[in-house]
Parts: structure tokens; C-alpha cells; sequence
């Protein structure tokens, strides 16, 4: 969809398990296959597969150091200049490996990174001002219209609209990260480690928050060092190791399979004495 429906984000805030999770057979909005990623003569990811549907929520699991980060780097064409990937990236239909950042932001990609990047000095307000700026680029007389959306979905935000960013709580910092995502309405949000450093109540409401958005329409693709928390959300899960695609599948499946929960969610059954 082209912009983000006000109503259905209301009734998201009134009505969060009112829908059941999308299948994997939903159109898909992003498509990869054999994705490979090397930096000189090491190969960060190995033959990578991942697919999104409208409006889904799917997940990338892993240890730290199992290149997450750098799938979604390869993704968004934000590679370092050591980087080379290779590899076939459909999204919306169109082969988009040879596009730049700039025009794989204006076919509605955004990536919120796990830093998150935010202008300090600068208000909550100017900083989502900020994530329309494309959009202004292009003409568009109505390129703040999700503020008021954003705001739906983070009162905090508009309390501390005239905020500087940096007096932001880590959680609130996320919450302005994903919010300046959503002024330039995406079709794709692509989260790096969003609850990276936050404590468990604020991780438990920024991962709610995340399944709001799927109400939204927007496809969004996860990537988590907290299992537990992302494949409680997700509707399809990958697990990355070292390089490779170890398993995947429905989250929930995921999360009742045995390596999984042994490796990831630190649930295994005591042995009896």
C-alpha cells in the first residue's frame, strides 16, 4: 500500500489480537535468493534466502557475529567498500541489485539500523521531520501526513516533540528511530536489533509496538539476538548461523523446536535425577 491508513492504526491501538498473522504464502514484497556477502576473501553470508509478504512480520535469529547486520546491509545497498555481494534481490517484483540507496529508499525500502543514527542536537519533531525528507524531494505537498500517525503509535513522542533527541531514554530512542522510518512510508521496514540494550519492559513494549505495525500493511523484517521476544511477533522465522541459513519455518514452529529452544530461548527441560 502507498501510505499508511490512520484508521487501521487506530484500531490497532484499540484492537491488537483482533487479526490472525498473515501466511507465508502472502504476496511477497521482498524475494532473495543465493545471497552472498564477502569482505576480500571472507565470506560474511553464504547463499542467504528470505522471503516477505505483505503485511508480515519475518525474523532473522541469531548469535552475534552470524551476519544479521550484514544481510540487511547487503539488502539495503549499504555495504562498506570492502563489501561485495552477490546474489538475486527482488522487491516488488524488480531485480534491484545494481540500485543505489537512494533509489532503493525511493521504491519504499528503509532500514532502521541497530544504532539507530539519530541527530542529537535536534528535536523528536525535526528528527521525524527528517525521515520525510524524500518525499519532499519528490513534491509532495503532504510529506509530513503520518506525523499525526507516528504520533498515534508513540504518545511519548509527541509529548516530547520539542525534545532534544539525545536527552531520549534508550527506548524512547527507539521509538524515535522507527518512527522517523514510518514519515517516509515504507513498504518494507527493515529493523536492526531493536531492542539492543533495553531493559525487558521496554523491549516487551517496543516488540508490541512492532506488531502494531502489521496492521499497517507494512512488511517488516526483523532482525533479533532476542529470540524469545522476535519470534513472538513474527509470523516466519529464519535462523542464521555463522554465514548460513541453519533452519526455518512458522515462528511458532520455531519456537517449539528442540535446537532452537535449547540454543536461543534457554528453555530445555531438566533432565531427571
Amino acid at each position: 500500500m502507498s501510505e499508511i491508513n490512520q484508521s487501521l492504526i487506530h484500531a490497532a491501538l484499540g484492537a491488537l489480537g483482533a487479526s490472525e498473522h498473515p501466511e507465508i504464502q502472502a504476496e511477497p514484497i521482498l524475494e532473495v535468493s543465493g545471497f552472498s556477502v564477502r569482505y576480500g576473501k571472507v565470506e560474511a553470508l553464504h547463499e542467504a534466502r528470505v522471503r516477505v509478504g505483505a503485511g508480515q512480520i519475518v525474523t532473522v535469529i541469531g548469535p552475534n557475529g552470524a551476519g544479521k547486520s550484514t544481510l540487511l546491509n547487503g539488502l539495503m545497498g549499504a555495504l562498506p567498500p570492502s563489501g561485495d555481494a552477490a546474489g538475486a534481490v527482488c522487491y516488488l517484483g524488480e531485480r534491484i541489485e545494481d540500485l543505489g540507496i537512494e533509489a532503493r529508499v525511493a521504491r519504499g525500502m528503509c532500514l532502521v539500523p541497530e544504532k539507530r543514527e539519530l541527530f542529537s542536537s535536534m528535536s523528536v519533531e525535526d528528527n521525524l521531520q527528517l525521515g520525510a525528507y524524500a518525499r519532499k524531494q519528490r513534491g509532495e505537498r503532504n510529506y509530513l501526513s503520518e506525523l499525526d500517525t507516528v504520533f498515534q503509535l508513540f504518545p511519548r513522542l509527541k509529548e516530547r516533540r520539542r525534545q532534544a533527541a539525545g536527552t531520549l531514554s534508550g527506548g524512547e530512542r527507539q521509538m524515535l528511530a522507527v518512527g522517523r522510518a514510518l514519515m517516509g512510508q515504507p513498504k518494507l521496514l527493515m529493523l536492526d536489533e531493536p531492542s539492543l540494550g533495553l531493559a525487558p519492559l521496554i523491549v516487551k513494549e517496543i516488540m508490541h509496538i512492532i506488531h502494531r505495525l502489521r496492521l499497517t500493511g507494512v512488511a517488516t523484517l526483523l532482525i533479533e539476538q532476542n529470540a524469545r521476544a522476535a519470534l513472538q511477533v513474527a509470523d516466519y522465522g529464519y535462523v542464521l548461523e555463522t554465514g548460513e541459513l541453519a533452519l526455518e519455518g512458522p515462528a511458532k514452529e520455531l519456537g517449539l523446536n528442540p535446537r532452537v529452544i535449547d540454543t536461543y530461548l534457554g528453555l530445555a527441560k531438566k533432565q531427571p535425577q
